[in-house]
């Protein structure tokens, strides 16, 4: 009786392949769309300084019942590229979420790493964005347009999270592995990721673009020495909770916002 072969995983071909298909369902669609949002802005008009980037804004203004559906919807979708990629990781036969670290089997380093990356990142970063929008490098950004409706706050912090979730898996637990596998050299791989990352914030400007891709260095070069993503999607979380719920809570009572 003959022993079944073993399945050696899929070829570099396929990889590539593989790699291509999920970054045209996610983030990399999300890169071509800022990129021509980012040409529309330089061509128009008025100076790039003087335009808005909306972020978690209204989709159905004066329904609030009928927003708040299409909110929850677009958040539930949104994480669907991150498990579809945690799914191809795990035809390997180790659970993808060990694979990247995106489990609980470190919490109190996860949670306390993550909330020392996005200290360490948030107020340098908050310094490049102001610093971009006086060179006129910027778009004004508008983390949240919602209503005030009692519902507002909550969606807020669940479209950080499923943006923390999403990029991190994506660009830094799928990309960096898969690029691994494929034998591309750390620099490139590093590269890569955080010129992705950057890429689907162009519509914010070459300052959101610079900024996000220093960011993206960042990670990835923590991602490789602990391996894990958990501390990451905890820092991601920590900033876009801060922007989105800060903002709604003080752009009525702070004038530089």
């Amino acid at each position: 009786m003959t022993a079944d072969p073993v399945d050696a995983g899929p070829d570099r071909r396929t990889l590539r392949a593989e790699v291509l298909l999920v970054l045209a369902v996610s983030l990399g669609q999300s890169g071509v769309y800022a990129l021509v949002n980012l040409i529309g802005k330089l061509t128009a008009s008025k100076a790039l300084a003087d335009q808005s980037a909306t972020l978690n804004a209204s989709q159905a203004p004066g329904r609030p019942w009928l927003d708040l559906t299409y909110q929850l919807l677009g958040i539930a979708f949104a994480v669907v590229p991150a498990l579809l990629a945690m799914h191809l990781l795990g035809r390997s036969g180790r659970p993808a979420s060990r694979t990247i670290g995106l489990d609980l089997r470190r919490p109190a380093f996860d949670l306390t790493s993550g909330a020392g990356v996005a200290l360490a990142i948030g107020i340098p970063g908050l310094g490049l964005y102001f610093a971009a929008r006086a060179l006129g490098l910027a778009a004004n950004v508008v983390p949240s347009a919602l209503p005030s409706v009692w519902w507002a706050i909550p969606v807020l912090i669940l479209s950080a999270i499923q943006n923390a979730v999403l990029e991190e898996v994506v660009v830094l637990g799928y990309l960096v592995t898969r690029l691994r596998e494929l034998g591309w050299r750390l620099p490139a791989v590093v590269l890569t990721s955080a010129l992705l990352r950057g890429s689907y914030h162009l519509y914010q400007g070459f300052g959101g673009f610079v900024g996000n891709a220093i960011m993206g260095v960042l990670f990835a070069l923590f991602f490789l020495r602990v391996r894990r993503v958990a501390p990451l999607v905890v820092a991601h979380s920590l900033l876009d909770i801060g922007a989105f719920v800060g903002y709604a809570l003080l752009h009525d009572h702070v004038s530089w916002l």
